[in-house]
């Protein structure tokens, strides 16, 4: 069993990793201890659960707050820290507070996973990634806990607190208020609009939960030295600020909504998750923007999902490169030849996904209108979480279609497709031959 372990390639056993904390969560939510008396949580709403926590999406079959004990509440907090920051860094993490050696499987494993350029440094970027986070949400739990304190006891405001700055950084979109009054609704955080303080704690941790920990690292480093950032850090910025700035406008131009709120869910909508305003009032303008800005997602080597920042920019660039016969380039360097190939290979894998999905969705249950289906599909793609509400009601079917599409999206469909088969390359090589494009 060690040998054949040995042999899988690092995608496999990241994937076969994310599969067993998820089977793991499930059956500890099954538990007569993770639900309150009178509440029935079948095993594949529990499956659902565990999956859309560990896949750090958010999108909700029973309200966290009024279904589960503080002790289910507690395993929803370990899945999503879990899913956040990723399998073999926690995994790596424990083994190092257990005073014991990272392996050179281990390694790289991290490195496949955090988009490390080598194995060199693997066990040290670990540790920063485990005490940024830990720095991150003992700030966000402190400043959400003076919110919280003035509406539950303190107690309860403290848990409330942990478990929201938890769900924020790690781009979950989770909360267990439990203010809807009702176990199978949410209503997220849409008694807290007019909050500033919340609102910017909130938007602080998913912001700098979804640019990455490598960029980061570098903000911390460099400070504000711009020359000195790398190209990945300067694209992951600039896009970032470009999409928080457009959907705002966007969100505000479509809907009757304060600038905070259009900010907020600017924001929350790249793989957060988290709404200030309910959903069903949005028009079909402000949907469509939310499911544009939530198909690009968070950026590489964060907690959030989406084709990534990164990639849009990739693309955009190899168009206006295809358009203007210049060379990829930005901020003074020349683009990788391979990078708008793999971008565009990961954008139409993307598509292709949701369309899929969103088709067997419709034939599953035909009660569900088009616009709702999609958006479903497109918030379980880029791990969002953010519903129209309909997530309560899918049939079996649709339940074990949205499990499977949260997994591919939490992985990327890349990695996805490279599990089945993937080789060094064609030893043979054949001719070129003339095929008319366009």
């Amino acid at each position: 069993m060690q040998k054949g372990f040995r042999k899988l390639s690092p995608a496999r056993i990241i994937a076969l990793g994310f599969a067993s904390v998820i089977l793991i969560g499930s059956g500890l939510l099954m538990l007569p201890c993770s639900v309150h008396s009178g509440v029935h949580l079948s095993y594949i709403d529990a499956l659902y659960t565990a999956t859309s926590a560990v896949c750090v999406t958010g999108l909700c079959i029973v309200d966290t707050g009024t279904a589960l004990t503080p002790f289910g509440q507690g395993v929803m907090a370990l899945l999503m820290q879990i899913g956040g920051l990723g399998v073999a860094a926690v995994g790596a993490g424990v083994f190092l507070l257990m005073g014991k050696r990272v392996t050179m499987k281990t390694r790289t494993l991290i490195r496949e996973a955090g988009n490390l350029d080598s194995v060199q440094g693997a066990v040290r970027f670990v540790k920063y990634m485990l005490l940024t986070t830990l720095a991150f949400e003992l700030v966000g739990a402190g400043l959400s806990f003076l919110v919280f304190v003035r509406d539950f006891p303190p107690l309860k405001a403290l848990g409330i607190s942990v478990f929201h700055a938890i769900a924020a950084f790690n781009n979950a979109g989770f909360d267990n208020l439990g203010l809807s009054g009702q176990v199978g609704s949410n209503v997220s955080l849409i008694p807290y609009q007019d909050n500033v303080l919340l609102n910017l704690t909130t938007c602080g941790l998913v912001i700098f939960g979804g640019i990455g920990f490598l960029v980061i690292q570098e903000m911390r480093v460099k400070r504000f030295h711009w020359k000195k950032y790398s190209l990945h850090a300067k694209i992951v910025l600039t896009v970032t600020a470009f999409l928080l700035a457009a959907g705002t406008l966007l969100f505000k131009l479509s809907e009757p909504m304060s600038w905070m709120t259009a900010f907020f869910h600017s924001v929350s909508a790249r793989t957060a998750g988290f709404s200030t305003y309910s959903l069903g009032a949005f028009s079909s303008a402000g949907l469509l923007t939310m499911m544009v800005l939530m198909f690009i997602g968070a950026s590489p080597g964060s907690t959030g999902g989406g084709i990534k920042t990164t990639t849009f920019f990739v693309l955009f660039q190899g168009i206006q490169s295809a358009a203007t016969n210049r060379r990829e380039r930005a901020f003074r360097y020349s683009l990788p030849r391979e990078a708008f190939r793999k971008a565009a290979v990961i954008v139409m894998l993307a598509l292709s996904l949701i369309i899929g999905s969103t088709y067997l969705l419709i034939l599953m249950d035909p009660q569900i209108p088009f616009i709702d289906a999609l958006f479903e599909m497109v918030s379980a793609f880029a791990t969002v979480g953010l519903s129209t509400g309909i997530t309560p009601t899918l049939s079996l079917g649709s339940k074990i279609l949205s499990i499977c599409i949260m997994f591919i999206g939490r992985l990327g469909p890349l990695t996805v497709a490279s599990l089945w088969h993937f080789t060094n390359g064609d030893r043979v090589n054949f001719p070129e031959g003339d095929i008319a494009i366009g």
